[in-house]
């Protein structure tokens, strides 16, 4: 069986939510203040992720690097909301674990971070990532419409999509809430 079914030999073999702060070579600043910041949106997502320690069967494996903002942006939340739950995480940089990121392509790209959610044995009950949909849209539209990525204006519309993507996310906090029911939906229906 391959690893896109079973991720049972990750466990315990990742970073540590606080292990990989403490070695982000970069944007550490910027994860920091998102992790500072988060706040539950309210009384049911609270409630939601704290039933999760009731439960002894989920496990995440995060697929990451210090270098991408998504990452900075998105999994700041994703510790929080699993570290309220008390469900475990492994957090894997992606450069040394290409054979799983390759199993989780976004695309047929390369795309982090990637949350994916497990059962105690490993096996895969699903993901999520690498951002919230409505971010992603943009992204999906942009590949849709610019296949040839050696395309002469292809760089120029690749910035005006992250320029997009980046209103989305919004100045402050606002996605959390976002990144929040996303998640609760995807463990929700597990």
């Amino acid at each position: 069986m391959s690893s896109k079914h079973n991720v049972s030999h990750y466990f315990g073999k990742g970073l540590s939510p606080q292990e990989f702060i403490d070695s982000m070579e970069k944007n550490q600043e910027a994860f920091q203040s998102w992790y500072d910041s988060f706040e539950w949106p309210n009384e049911e997502e609270r409630e939601f992720f704290e039933s999760l320690n009731h439960r002894d069967d989920l496990r995440v494996v995060i697929l990451a690097a210090d270098w991408c903002g998504d990452v900075v942006r998105n999994v700041p939340v994703v510790f929080r909301a699993m570290q309220y739950g008390g469900v475990p995480m492994d957090v894997l940089i992606m450069e040394n674990h290409l054979a799983l990121m390759d199993d989780f392509l976004t695309m047929g790209g390369r795309s982090i971070p990637v949350v994916i959610i497990a059962d105690t044995g490993g096996h895969v009950l699903g993901r999520w990532g690498p951002r919230p949909e409505q971010v992603q849209e943009v992204m999906v539209s942009f590949k849709q419409a610019n296949p040839d990525r050696e395309a002469a204006d292809y760089q120029d519309r690749l910035l005006e999509a992250r320029k997009e993507m980046k209103e989305r996310y919004g100045e402050g906090t606002g996605i959390h809430a976002v990144i929040l029911r996303e998640l609760r939906e995807l463990i929700s229906g597990l």
